[in-house]
């Protein structure tokens, strides 16, 4: 099993959850009984219990690719209702409600969404996945104490407003990894003199993963997992690639570097300093290279 699934997590689903589906069913797949040992199974992205969407999840061998996909950008639809106030920033709190605030008119909101959009400054919410120490924010926020986050550096690549009829506001975000929608949300908001909490959010792509090619939590638990694969490639599909034949295949399954004159049209990448994928003769991911003296070597290489 070596791939990606595609899945559509539910409101009221960890993403833990619904990786323990996954890993349940591929559990007696892999052996042919319900004791076989456990299949590698981790997913790209966390999706909190409130939020819906895509949730790529990387299988066997592909589970190792999580950190090429977080290089790629995610969208999302998410509602906020403006003159409120929680303190987790969406409504698994009580949101206070804020009567005596301004009502921004909808250009003031699109103008904002502009001074929000490029590289940002972000500060994750206290109620967060975050470690402080060790500990996760949330479970410090949750017993009382006092949570200082960190400032991290994002990358915003659109943020536009889909609807708004006062105090709903619907917005599209399309955003680089690390990216808390609620706090954009909640800036933007402050932008324009109110506050606001996160009513809904809905994540439709990661990469070139469209939330209408997504696996709902039936399918998960009823069809055939392998035929809910997606090649593993898929994965890596921003990256540049080459192509190897079945000679460099074998080299690089025993770790073994290529020359230039083994990779026809290796020279023509261009950036030769960043990784590349080796892809097989039948169109498969084989490897993650590296250069290294002139040579592209192995970084990671997968099953024929």
């Amino acid at each position: 099993m070596f791939g990606f699934i595609n899945c559509d997590k539910p409101v009221g689903f960890t993403s833990r959850d619904l990786v323990n589906v996954v890993q349940g069913r591929l559990r007696g797949v892999v052996q042919g009984h319900p004791r076989g040992r456990k299949t590698k199974v981790g997913h790209c992205g966390t999706l909190d219990p409130l939020a819906d969407g895509v949730l790529l999840i990387g299988v066997g061998p592909a589970a190792r690719l999580v950190p090429y996909v977080h290089q790629v950008s995610k969208q999302y639809i998410g509602s906020f209702r403006l003159a409120a106030e929680s303190p987790t920033g969406d409504m698994e709190v009580e949101p206070t409600l804020h009567r005596d605030h301004p009502r921004p008119n909808e250009q003031a909101l699109r103008d904002a969404c502009v001074s929000l959009t490029g590289s940002i400054e972000q500060t994750p919410p206290a109620y967060s996945a975050i470690k402080i120490g060790g500990q996760r924010a949330y479970d410090l926020a949750r017993r009382g104490k006092s949570v200082q986050v960190p400032t991290r550096t994002v990358q915003i690549d659109s943020l536009n407003v889909v609807r708004y009829d006062y105090p709903e506001l619907t917005l599209e975000i399309v955003c680089g990894t690390g990216t808390y929608i609620r706090t954009l949300g909640m800036d933007l908001a402050r932008a324009v003199g109110t506050t606001a909490v996160m009513t809904s959010l809905r994540r439709t792509r990661i990469g070139d993963f469209q939330l209408e090619d997504s696996v709902a939590v039936d399918r998960l638990r009823n069809e055939d997992m392998e035929s809910l694969l997606v090649p593993a490639i898929r994965g890596v599909s921003h990256l540049p690639s080459i192509q190897v034949d079945q000679d460099n295949c074998r080299r690089l399954s025993h770790g073994l570097c290529l020359s230039p004159e083994h990779v026809p049209g290796a020279g023509e990448l261009a950036d030769p300093s960043e990784e590349c994928v080796a892809v097989s003769p039948s169109g498969a991911l084989k490897a993650i290279l590296v250069r290294k003296s002139g040579r592209w070597c192995p970084k990671r290489v997968f099953p024929d």
